[in-house]
């Protein structure tokens, strides 16, 4: 019997786990220099895994950053928007 495609894990090791199998966490001990070939693999240290947030770059203020360079900015502060008078009243 198959497995459903919905079951199935895309991607395996790409997600952030808190959890780490024995084997990552002997990985993670030898690259920490905190293993010794001779230690036991039972009863292991803990092994901090942290997850490592990105933040995303809006193209907007990219944009907006190398425009101003070039040319004059409207006064600090105050958005074009409020600098228009409102029309209607």
């Amino acid at each position: 019997m198959s497995q459903h495609s919905s079951l199935k894990e895309r991607g395996f090791g790409t997600r952030h786990r808190n959890v780490l199998k024995r084997s990552e966490r002997i990985k993670k001990l030898k690259a920490e220099d905190r293993w010794k070939p001779e230690s036991n693999a039972f009863g292991l240290p803990k092994v901090k895994s942290m997850k490592v947030k990105v933040k995303k770059v809006k193209e907007a203020k990219a944009e907006g950053a190398a425009g101003a360079a070039g040319t004059a900015a409207p006064a600090a502060g105050a958005p074009a928007a409020e600098a228009k008078p409102k029309a209607g009243k």
